[in-house]
């Protein structure tokens, strides 16, 4: 069932992905800056970004980190994040799925998941994949669409899978809460 609900997201955003960026980029980029504001990125940081889309965020953190891996399930919008990486040689692209990542572990030490929790079926499942792949003290900024759950079990939800929140948005302009998060 879970695959079955997998291939249903993945056919979705393959079939949005011409009108994808104009559709989500004022929205996405009001995650974006909530979830980087204060936080610091430097030469050596290595990103994970699950559910790249079509590389939207790439702009914000390919200048700052030494390197980006870019992860989604649909092939439409890796199409989309390819073009935008083309003037970067530290972003890099795999079209795979969030729960069984071909990634070694210890590797990251920012984890990035803006609009990905709601399309998984495990959510905490996906988060401790997330956290396998990571360094211990990684630093991760999820987001949770408040239409799909509620603060009180997205809290649940980060702490069944071992995340240490430090930081938490909630505001009325967006429409997911933004939370920063560590292992613990």
């Amino acid at each position: 069932m879970a695959w079955r609900n997998k291939r249903s997201v993945m056919r979705r955003y393959n079939l949005t992905t011409l009108m994808y960026d104009s559709r989500y980029c004022e929205e996405q980029e009001a995650k974006y800056e909530a979830g980087l504001e204060g936080l610091s990125l430097g030469s050596g940081s290595v990103v994970l970004d699950v559910g790249c889309g079509s590389g939207m965020f790439f702009n914000q953190v390919a200048c700052k980190a030494e390197s980006v891996i870019g992860v989604d399930i649909s092939r439409g919008l890796l199409h989309l994040a390819k073009e935008r990486a083309k003037t970067c040689h530290n972003i890099f692209l795999i079209q795979a799925d969030a729960d069984h990542l071909p990634l070694r572990g210890n590797l990251f030490s920012h984890v990035f998941a803006f609009t990905v929790l709601q399309n998984m079926p495990k959510p905490v499942q996906t988060l401790q994949e997330l956290k396998l792949v990571s360094k211990k003290d990684a630093c991760f900024v999820v987001t949770g669409l408040k239409a799909a759950v509620s603060l009180e079990a997205f809290g649940e939800i980060l702490e069944d899978a071992g995340l240490r929140t430090f930081s938490l948005r909630d505001e009325e302009a967006l429409r997911c809460y933004v939370v920063r998060a560590v292992n613990k």
